[in-house]
């Protein structure tokens, strides 16, 4: 079995086949829907691929849902580990007590 993308990929992906199977279409349906390739719906799907904007706003549009409803969430560290953990507020109050 292929290896995952991330934690976010596989939980993206677990979403898009929620609502595909509460549809009731398969992934040749959203395939066709979406004009994205069935197989990379799939790799989608178990997460073993990351979809990108466009791939996600298809999908979400040939399902009839909000694209948000895919990524409400997740977070950069589902996507592994991050080299650093500073967030703007620190970057900005750093700033502040240079100047």
């Amino acid at each position: 079995m292929p290896k995952t993308h991330s934690v976010a990929a596989v939980e993206i992906g677990r979403r898009i086949r929620e609502v595909r199977q509460l549809l009731g279409i398969s992934l040749e349906d959203l395939g066709e829907l979406s004009e994205i390739g069935w197989t990379s719906i799939g790799r989608i799907e178990r997460g073993v691929s990351s979809p990108n904007a466009e791939t996600l706003v298809r999908l979400a549009t040939a399902l009839e849902v909000d694209p948000g409803q895919f990524l409400t969430g997740i977070t950069a560290s589902d996507y592994g580990l991050r080299t650093h953990q500073i967030t703007v507020h620190d970057l900005i109050k750093a700033r502040r007590e240079q100047g």
